[in-house]
């Protein structure tokens, strides 16, 4: 891996900018979930320890370049105060002078990084002045890599420049998991619609021995092999697309799993009215009956399918999860996955917003390899893409 992380680093007595992600759900003036902040906590304690002065940077919400006061990160401090059992001081406008006055042992949080318009445009003027509040930088917000911004990619440039804690676990569990797996290596893919992974599906059929499909992104593969499935979620524009991932799947070896049968309803509710009915080529539901989740037969041979695997990436669930009893299918795979996991049979790496909601819903998020918090820069990760906040910390 051509990047540096915090060991390669001298820190003692250096001002070490952090960029981090702590753009945590806030109710009432009060941060419902703790998660983003807790995980950068492992960075924050390392660099104090090493006698580094560690100042965040962040962004809060979408202030487009304006100062919004309910978009201030002054919101987190107290729950960024518990994670660390320490006082935080805030800064709302940064003076190099000022920082480097401020004591050994001291945590300091800048405020929102977007409130400046030149953060997302990365303006190299703004990246001078965040590097002037610095000797070392920082990047542990894997989850804003994928966006070249003045405090992910411009300030990278010009300091010292590493990946903290969490960017290091996350890039080492992705290089793991797809660049340098033990094979067999599977994947499940899931979600609502073909049309917004693309580019995942047609980059994984090259790299995988296994892809799982689920959703409803199944049903359109399904329709592609001649299914008629009635009121399901499907894209008919991408019928042909389904059948040009189905065709390279072939080519490359890489064998596609698809529902066999699945819980068919005709009402879009909780405890809705349902049956378990075979699912195939010609498969011909009426009009007004979906396809919800995947069904027990499909379940199982997931199952099945996952204890041949060394490595398994997931990414979207395999139905309807938010509703019971369409959450059936990805409750019994992410079970399994994390039975297999927990006595050393495979190494399992998730990501993706529903994803990390539905593993948790099922249970299994603990027992995972690895769970990761980034949504758009893990999807992008997968697809093949170049992430520009990883770039510039091996340049």
């Amino acid at each position: 891996m051509g990047w540096k992380t915090l060991d390669d680093m001298e820190l003692s007595g250096k001002r070490v900018l952090v960029r981090v992600d702590i753009n945590v759900p806030v109710e009432d003036g009060r941060v419902t979930d703790t998660t983003r902040i807790d995980r950068i906590v492992p960075t924050i304690r390392d660099i104090l320890a090493a006698g580094g002065l560690p100042i965040l940077l962040a962004h809060f919400g979408r202030p487009k370049g304006k100062v919004v006061p309910e978009m201030s990160l002054r919101v987190t401090l107290p729950a960024l105060e518990a994670a660390l059992g320490q006082d935080v001081t805030f800064v709302e406008r940064s003076d190099p002078d000022a920082l480097k006055a401020l004591p050994a042992g001291t945590v300091v949080l800048v405020e929102n990084t977007r409130f400046a318009a030149g953060e997302e445009a990365n303006d190299p003027g703004m990246a001078q002045f965040l590097a002037s509040l610095g000797d070392v930088f920082c990047n542990d917000a894997f989850s804003a890599a994928h966006r070249a911004h003045a405090s992910t990619t411009g300030v990278a440039h010009l300091l010292p420049s590493c990946a903290g804690r969490l960017m290091q676990a996350e890039l080492s569990a992705l290089e793991s998991a797809l660049a340098h797996p033990e094979r067999p290596v599977g994947a499940v893919v899931g979600g609502a619609k073909v049309s917004t992974k693309i580019a995942l599906l047609e980059n994984l059929v090259g790299k995988l021995d296994l892809l799982v499909i689920g959703g409803g992104m199944a049903n359109t593969f399904l329709a592609a092999q001649g299914a008629q499935l009635g009121a399901s979620l499907q894209e008919p524009d991408f019928i042909d697309t389904a059948k040009a991932i189905m065709a390279e799947a072939e080519k490359t070896g890489c064998r596609i799993l698809l529902p066999v049968d699945g819980l068919v309803a005709r009402e879009f509710k909780a405890g809705a009215d349902h049956d378990a009915l075979p699912l195939g080529a010609d498969t011909v539901l009426a009009a007004d009956q979906m396809v919800l989740d995947a069904g027990p037969e499909s379940a199982n041979s997931v199952c099945a399918a996952f204890a041949d695997l060394k490595t398994l990436i997931w990414n979207g669930p395999l139905g309807a999860f938010e509703i019971a009893p369409f959450d059936q299918a990805t409750n019994a795979a992410a079970a399994e996955a994390a039975r297999l996991t927990k006595a050393g049979q495979l190494i399992s790496v998730a990501g993706g917003g529903d994803t990390v909601a539905a593993l948790n819903q099922a249970g299994a998020a603990e027992d995972f390899t690895y769970i990761s918090t980034a949504g758009g820069a893990f999807l992008e990760w997968m697809e093949g893409k170049e992430l520009p906040g990883v770039a510039a910390l091996s340049e």
